[in-house]
């Protein structure tokens, strides 16, 4: 295909009109409220033109961020393929724009030397992943999970040369504890590599990393945080409410299981989309509007199978606050407190 028949992407003008974006923990760097992730739906067998239209649309909402691993797709690798195919055709004149992560931490390739956190691992995996991606580094680089059979002495300091080599602008921690992300922090302080940002699970229904202390502990350490599965894989949506549809995430996914959605978990979920539609919301909306919430928290990431959802995504802009009343109401329905 030649000039004359590209069909160039033009953004949104007012794509930073509404979006805001806070710093992230102590650093210069600012995030978009809402964040892309390319966990599902970025494949190898997925619609390629509908994943174009996620990216897009998001970028037309002025969502900056778009978080990936070298593990996703299937098979792993091909969501950066994917992305790398959409940011060399439509978006690399908007490079500069953009914030781009990928991680590493799970099994990618064959062998002794394609899991952990090894310094072989870590700095082999980035290479690989600015390859896919057709770029020379990449924003964020995340340790995607803490390996114990390697000394964190090793892991940070890969981290640290990734960031001195000009790889990675700034290095993350996913899926840490609040004890490993605070020794994994004297180490980096000592190699004078900040950590920027953690990411961790949170929800309404999965408050772990705000019980165990961990949002706290990243606060302290001038981190900032961005959150998946804000939306506990759909289940904070209107979509098991009457049942599980065919197609469905918790039918066909091994991260959810249809049995995990029982009936009290359904009672429970149709009194928060009450509870939304009383503030104007979809519950998707209000889910995650109370993830952000939380002062921790400097970004939410999204997953999506269409565009439309990052719209509705979009929307919680426009109610993000809560009373004092709507919280206890969330407490009491979810934890019966």
């Amino acid at each position: 295909m030649d000039m004359t028949d590209k069909i160039m992407y033009e953004p949104n003008a007012d794509r930073y009109g509404k979006m805001k974006y806070p710093y992230c923990g102590k650093s210069g760097l600012r995030l978009p409220v809402i964040s892309l992730g390319l966990w599902q739906n970025f494949g190898e067998g997925d619609d390629f033109e509908n994943q174009k239209r996620m990216v897009l649309r998001a970028f037309d909402h002025g969502i900056t961020h778009f978080d990936i691993a070298n593990n996703y797709g299937p098979p792993g690798g091909a969501a950066e393929l994917n992305f790398g195919r959409i940011l060399h055709h439509e978006l690399s004149a908007y490079r500069n724009e953009l914030v781009i992560s990928t991680k590493a931490g799970f099994p990618m390739w064959r062998g002794p030397y394609g899991d952990g956190g090894s310094r072989k691992y870590l700095i082999s995996s980035l290479d690989a992943s600015l390859t896919r991606l057709g770029l020379d580094y990449v924003d964020i680089f995340y340790h995607h999970r803490p390996d114990p059979a390697t000394p964190l002495e090793e892991t940070m300091m890969a981290l640290s040369d990734i960031v001195k080599s000009g790889r990675a602008l700034y290095i993350g921690l996913s899926n840490y504890t609040k004890e490993q992300l605070e020794d994994a922090v004297k180490i980096l302080k000592e190699l004078k590599t900040p950590l920027l940002i953690i990411q961790p699970r949170y929800n309404m229904i999965d408050r772990a990393a705000e019980e165990t202390g961990l949002l706290k502990a990243a606060s302290k350490a001038g981190a900032g945080c961005i959150c998946y599965s804000p939306l506990a894989q759909g289940i904070l949506t209107d979509k098991y409410i009457n049942g599980i549809p065919e197609g469905s995430r918790a039918s066909k996914s091994r991260f959810l299981r249809a049995s995990s959605i029982t009936p009290e978990l359904i009672e429970k979920i149709k009194k928060l989309n009450e509870l939304a539609a009383s503030r104007g919301q979809t519950l998707a909306q209000m889910a995650l509007a109370w993830v952000k919430n939380n002062p921790a928290v400097t970004s939410v990431l999204i997953g999506a199978s269409r565009p439309e959802q990052i719209d509705d995504a979009v929307g919680m802009m426009e109610h993000p606050d809560f009373t004092a009343e709507e919280l206890a109401e969330i407490d009491k329905i979810i934890l019966g407190s």
